[in-house]
């Protein structure tokens, strides 16, 4: 059996199994409702820890000392809440996608995710005080990217636990005529007890028996590990390759692998932010090196596998019609990262020949993008989160200011090199095809 066939047969049945798994499904599309937040929130991020010393200096000037304190609270409202809003809709895309009504329990995952969460913080009036104990509220450390693995776990025991209960008709059963919004509250009361229950007796274990709560646990124990895997140079370049690897075979790489990595990469994000409002955005306060931004404007630079470089060899050397013409097409799209166009007009998808620049592009460039922030040639990415379809090299500027911009220009000239010969090699062979069948037309013509 040839490698290409035990892939197809093999390897990528596996994936899409995988790929289809209810929860990896609600994973990857209730993510998404973070999405706004994430974008809302760094711009004002970014405005408040604005990276030129002249602005921050004349509004400190104009408005007091507190200037960005509006901007801070924007951010915690938004970046501060994600693991709330991600637990809402990864509950909400499960129950949806199993046929039931969503809402409730979406907010019943909401209520579990909040009870398995200490209801205090620690306050120390200054920094030499002793602490105390200051009840009646919801820490923010863990409505953020802290809260996030606890908040998947959360969404698929209960989406799981409420849907086996009402497919199996354990609830309560209304008559004929009462309003579906009545019978869908009703209905959600049975499985809501039998889940609170569940949830009040791990808050009491935790308490309890380990002083402590199931979110923090989970944070030390699950998030930490895996955050410091996905922020190793192994875990950047396992990234890099699973995206452009998944879209060889036509599956969707990057909605894949973001939903799989997704969360991790955003607790990543959170806690840089958190480090640039303190002023301590380097490696030696813990910053992190891959985050939502790596993955978003340098793996995907430009869409799946870096493919700009590649889109604009069509446009400028390529000698076949078919090619310059794609690369006419494609280009608008690709410059915004959208490349389905030369992905599937190439084709790159399936293509033995330009899958390996395909893959190897993003790989090569993660390595010396990690690299890069390690040794301290480029500082760590803060909290700015430009939209994905910003441009390269514009979305660079908002990350991180003209080096990351360079950064990416650089990143995209690598890419072309990569890819120039095996442009040049589909080009030769699209251009030899093209005269063949010139010269088979002009002798049918005679």
């Amino acid at each position: 059996m040839s490698l290409n066939q035990t892939l197809n047969e093999k390897v990528v049945p596996a994936v899409m199994k995988f790929v289809n798994l209810k929860g990896v499904q609600a994973l990857k599309d209730g993510m998404l409702f973070t999405l706004p937040l994430n974008i809302v929130g760094s711009i004002f991020l970014l405005i408040a820890c604005f990276p030129v010393k002249a602005f921050t200096d004349g509004m400190a000037g104009a408005f007091g000392p507190g200037w960005n304190d509006p901007l801070f609270k924007l951010q915690h409202s938004t970046m501060g809440i994600m693991a709330v809003v991600a637990v809402i809709g990864m509950t909400y895309v499960y129950c949806k996608n199993e046929g039931l009504e969503p809402f409730s329990p979406a907010v019943i995952a909401l209520s579990v995710f909040l009870t398995v969460t200490n209801d205090f913080v620690m306050f120390k009036a200054t920094p030499d005080a002793t602490p105390i104990q200051v009840g009646g509220v919801i820490p923010q450390d863990w409505t953020g990217g802290s809260g996030m693995i606890t908040a998947i776990i959360v969404s698929l025991v209960v989406s799981f636990v409420y849907c086996a209960m009402v497919k199996k008709n354990i609830t309560i059963k209304m008559p004929e005529g009462v309003p579906q919004g009545v019978v869908n509250a009703f209905s959600a009361l049975i499985p809501a007890t039998v889940i609170f229950i569940g949830a009040t007796v791990v808050y009491a274990v935790c308490k309890f028996g380990f002083n402590t709560s199931f979110v923090e646990i989970i944070y030390k124990v699950v998030q930490t590990p895996l955050q410091a895997a996905s922020d190793s140079l192994p875990g950047a370049i396992l990234i890099a390759f699973a995206v452009p690897f998944l879209w060889f075979f036509g599956i969707h790489g990057g909605m894949t692998v973001s939903g799989m990595v997704g969360a991790l990469l955003t607790a990543n994000t959170a806690a840089n932010a958190k480090l640039q409002e303190a002023g301590t955005l380097d490696l030696a306060h813990g910053a992190h090196i891959v985050t939502q931004q790596f993955y978003d404007n340098f793996i995907n630079l430009a869409g799946s596998g870096q493919t700009l470089g590649f889109t604009i060899l069509l446009l400028v050397l390529a000698k076949s019609a078919q090619y310059k013409q794609l690369g006419r097409l494609a280009l608008p799209a690709n410059l915004f990262n959208i490349n389905e166009p030369v992905l599937f007009g190439t084709p790159v998808v399936m293509n033995p020949i330009m899958g390996v620049p395909f893959i190897l592009t993003p790989v090569v460039n993660a390595i010396l993008l990690y690299l890069a922030i390690a040794t301290g040639i480029l500082a760590p990415m803060g909290g700015a989160l430009p939209p994905w379809t910003v441009p390269a090299v514009f979305s660079g500027l908002i990350i991180g200011g003209p080096s990351y911009a360079i950064a990416q220009l650089v990143f995209l000239l690598i890419g072309m090199a990569i890819y120039f010969p095996f442009f040049k090699k589909v080009d030769a062979m699209s251009y030899a095809d093209e005269l063949a069948a010139q010269k088979h037309e002009n002798s049918a013509q005679a």
